[in-house]
Parts: structure tokens; C-alpha cells; sequence
């Protein structure tokens, strides 16, 4: 009798158990037990490329979530009102997985996240063969940023109010969490810089050279003179000075020099230009003067060179031991397409007379350089 009673009770024991699990069963209380374990995705934030008002602006999100998907679950990225993502598309969102490119499309596939745009939501979905495991670190790329899953070509235009704004992270995946993100008007700044530009002319000791040219210079000048002293017949005497710029200038500078009459004495005998009086702009090697008795212009002449190989304004440039004629046009000897720090070129001046140059102590014509910044 005893025994009977026992198995009565524990039938009924069982019986109330099992009524209870279905009871339970029936009103989700499994489903409640699972968000029970629910938590906030981790690290999350959103980093804008524009955080100014009513401008568009690209939007990285990164979060990890704590619990991963199963699949068929969603994420869901829902921006409050302000944000404007009526022009987006798929090709608009990339998706990484721990730092692998995800395919997606407008729907789920096997292999494909589904992505899906309406109104301030975006929602992903995972592919139809996979979730993902705990601790998965995702990233999503929205706007012009977006260039594995196609090319993204539009951005989320940002409010017009400036203040900090709060995108939460849910959906049906178990995680759930929110960024933040802050507008505020850009900064502008303002300032002003002075033109400057520093030109100097230095001269040369005895003895230097002067861009390849086998006679070295046989006097010492100064910024203001170029002293040849007294010319010997059939020897080429050369003299040189140092230019140096200093300028700010975006578009560089360029330094001519011209003569303002020929190199002539008071009794009207010139020493001619180089080439025998040819007045050469194109710069060649350096020759003696003809000395054609029937030719005054062939008695003797005089030139130029410089060691600026690169002048932006110069058609032909100066080759070692090249030389032009002095001219009273603007001749072009050194530049630079850019701002200067003190680039220094050398300028030489060479004359060579025949046994028929005329006589005369006081032969002599001025130069005039000119430095031209271009801002």
C-alpha cells in the first residue's frame, strides 16, 4: 500500500513537470532565457569623413559582437532623423568579417549578407549557410568608401543641427549596442603671407671657375664691377659673379640680365658680341674672334654663360662651357619653377681680342639684372 502511494506521488511529480515545461514552452519563456544572455557589442564606433552640417559624409562603423548570429539573424543600423539616406543603394555599404571582405546583395544568399535600405534603418542579414561565431569583429563601410561588394557612390548627407546624434546597433542578432557621432560646423581659418623674394649679387675671387670653361676667372669682381683690366691680344680673360634668389613664390622666378649699350669706348670702337658680332642667343662653345680685316665686327667680341642648366624661361639651355652674346634684350639665366631657399647660380663673362681690335682705355657698357618672382 505504502508503495503505491509513492509511485501515485511521483507520477503526479512528473506529471506537473512536464505540464509545466509545456506551459512554458508555449509563451517563449526558451526565447526569453536566450536574451538573458544577450549583451552590448564591444568597441563600437563610427568615424565620419565630413562631420559638418548638411554635408555628405562616409560613415566606417566597427563593432565586436559578443555572441555572434545564427543564421537568418539581422543587424540592424538605425539612424535617427536628420541623416538623410534616401540615395543609397547596396553598392553603397561594404561589409567585413574579422577583417574579410563580405559579398553581399539586396537579398540573402549562400555566401551572401543581404542589404536591404529603408528609410533611417539598414539591415543586414546573414548569408542562408552561415552566422557567425562569438567575439566577430564587423565592419561596415557606407558611401563612396564602399568598393568590395561594387563602388560605392553615394553618401549619408548629415543633419543640419549640430549636436551629438546616437545610431544604434540591433536587429534580431542576441548583441545590441549604439555610437555616437557629433556635427558640428567646420572652422575656418584664415591668414596672410607677405610676398618675399631676396636677390643678391656677390663677387667672385681670382682663380674660380665658371661652368666647364677651361680659363678660370683672372680677377676678383664685386657686385657692381666686372674689372677685365687690360685685354691681351688673342687670350680670352673671364670674370664671374654669384646670383643668389630667396622666394616664396609658388611659380618660381626667373633671373635675366641685359647690357644697356654695346661694350664700346669714347671714340666709338666697339668689342662686339659673341659670335663676331653675330649677337648668338642660342648658347655654342666658345671661339676666338675671326679677325677679318674687312669685317670690324670679326676684331673681337664678348659673352656670357651660367651654370644653370634647368631655367624654366630658356628654350635652349646652358651647356658646360656654352656660351650667348651679351644683348640689350633680357637675357634669361637663371630660374626655378617652384620657391627658392637661396639657390645660387654662377654667371661668367668672357672677351677675346684680335691683334686688329681697336685701341682705347676706357671700353665699358653697364648690366642690369633683373629678378622676376612669379606668386
Amino acid at each position: 500500500m505504502i508503495h503505491t502511494a509513492n509511485t501515485v506521488r511521483t507520477l503526479q511529480a512528473v506529471a506537473i513537470l512536464v505540464g509545466t515545461a509545456l506551459l512554458l514552452w508555449s509563451i517563449g519563456v526558451p526565447t526569453l532565457f536566450r536574451s538573458a544572455e544577450a549583451a552590448s557589442v564591444l568597441d563600437a564606433s563610427d568615424t565620419l569623413s565630413n562631420s559638418a552640417p548638411d554635408t555628405a559624409s562616409n560613415h566606417t562603423l566597427a563593432f565586436t559582437t559578443p555572441n555572434g548570429m545564427e543564421i537568418g539573424e539581422t543587424i540592424e543600423l538605425t539612424f535617427p532623423v536628420g541623416f538623410d539616406l534616401s540615395g543609397l543603394d547596396e553598392d553603397d555599404i561594404d561589409l567585413d568579417v574579422n577583417a574579410s571582405p563580405e559579398a553581399t546583395d539586396a537579398s540573402a544568399g549562400a555566401g551572401v549578407w543581404g542589404v536591404v535600405i529603408a528609410g533611417d534603418t539598414i539591415t543586414f542579414t546573414t548569408p542562408t549557410d552561415a552566422g557567425l561565431a562569438s567575439s566577430t569583429d564587423v565592419l561596415i563601410r557606407i558611401g563612396n568608401n564602399a568598393v568590395d561588394s561594387g563602388s560605392g557612390d553615394t553618401q549619408i548627407i548629415n543633419p543640419s543641427a549640430t549636436t551629438s546624434y546616437a545610431i544604434e546597433i540591433g536587429g534580431t542578432m542576441p548583441d545590441a549596442g549604439e555610437v555616437r557621432v557629433a556635427i558640428v560646423d567646420q572652422v575656418t581659418v584664415s591668414a596672410s603671407i607677405e610676398a618675399t623674394l631676396t636677390f643678391t649679387v656677390s663677387g667672385v675671387d681670382a682663380g674660380e671657375p665658371v661652368n666647364g670653361s677651361p680659363t678660370s676667372t683672372a680677377a676678383t669682381t664685386t657686385s657692381a664691377t666686372l674689372p677685365f683690366g687690360t685685354l691681351t691680344i688673342d687670350e680670352s680673360r673671364t670674370l664671374a659673379q654669384d646670383l643668389s634668389v630667396t622666394t616664396n613664390a609658388a611659380n618660381g622666378y626667373t633671373v635675366t640680365v641685359e647690357q644697356t649699350s654695346d661694350l664700346q669706348s669714347t671714340t666709338g670702337a666697339t668689342i662686339d658680341g659673341f659670335i663676331d658680332g653675330a649677337y648668338t642667343d642660342a648658347p655654342a662653345p666658345w671661339q676666338p674672334p675671326s679677325a677679318l680685316i674687312a669685317n670690324p665686327d670679326t676684331y673681337g667680341h664678348w659673352g656670357l654663360t651660367s651654370d644653370d642648366n634647368d631655367v624654366p624661361a630658356r628654350t635652349a639651355q646652358f651647356g658646360s662651357d656654352e656660351w650667348v652674346s651679351g644683348s640689350t634684350t633680357p637675357i634669361a639665366i637663371m630660374g626655378h619653377d617652384g620657391p627658392s631657399l637661396g639657390e645660387v647660380t654662377r654667371v661668367g663673362y668672357q672677351v677675346e681680342i684680335s691683334s686688329l681690335q681697336e685701341a682705347g682705355d676706357d671700353y665699358t657698357t653697364t648690366l642690369r639684372y633683373i629678378a622676376t618672382p612669379t606668386f
